[in-house]
């Protein structure tokens, strides 16, 4: 490169990191937005198959349920014993147990029900704030929900004060079901 000075080199390289960082930095995850959400407001992430399971193959025969659920790495790194910090999300997606010709359910030779088809998708987040709506009775600390059909876009017809229902008992553990068990098979 004869006849090129060092300082148009320079010039050029810096001309070329500066390019770089003046592109669009990419769009926030669902956990860092700041926006404050409300039952029935929470996005389903198209991610959250590549998070971490909290628990995997939860067996629910009173509902005829089977159920996997994602927690997003804001959750994963909480600590057994603390609250999940704001900016958690799970993700639970809910099967219909298979079932024999006379409406039983099945089971495998593990006595574990059989996995049919997914019906639902809830997910739960928590954030500063969000649970101020939700009467007191009700209320879950800041946490809130959305339930989804199997499309994951539809939403569902569900009554979300039966999910804060069913959470409100565990406030002890940050409202999270299965908090001791998610913990200790981190832990083994």
């Amino acid at each position: 490169m004869k006849g090129v000075t060092r300082e148009v080199i320079t010039a050029m390289m810096l001309t070329i990191a500066l390019a770089g960082c003046a592109q669009k930095p990419p769009a926030p995850k669902v956990e860092e937005q700041t926006q404050k959400y409300s039952d029935g407001e929470l996005p389903l992430p198209d991610n959250y198959k590549s998070w971490p399971k909290f628990l995997s193959e939860v067996q629910r025969p009173d509902n005829k349920q089977i159920r996997e659920i994602y927690i997003n790495p804001t959750g994963y790194e909480t600590k057994m014993g603390e609250a999940f910090p704001n900016g958690t999300i799970t993700v639970m997606e809910i099967y219909k147990a298979g079932e024999a010709a006379d409406g039983t359910p099945l089971k495998g030779p593990d006595g574990k029900l059989v996995k049919g088809e997914l019906q639902k998708v809830g997910v739960m987040a928590k954030g500063a704030g969000w649970g101020e709506s939700v009467p007191p009775e009700l209320r879950n600390g800041d946490w809130v929900y959305s339930m989804y059909m199997a499309d994951g876009k539809t939403k569902a017809p569900d009554d979300l004060n039966t999910c804060r229902g069913c959470h409100l008992p565990l406030k002890d553990k940050d409202y999270i079901f299965r908090y001791d068990e998610y913990f200790q098979k981190r832990a083994g």
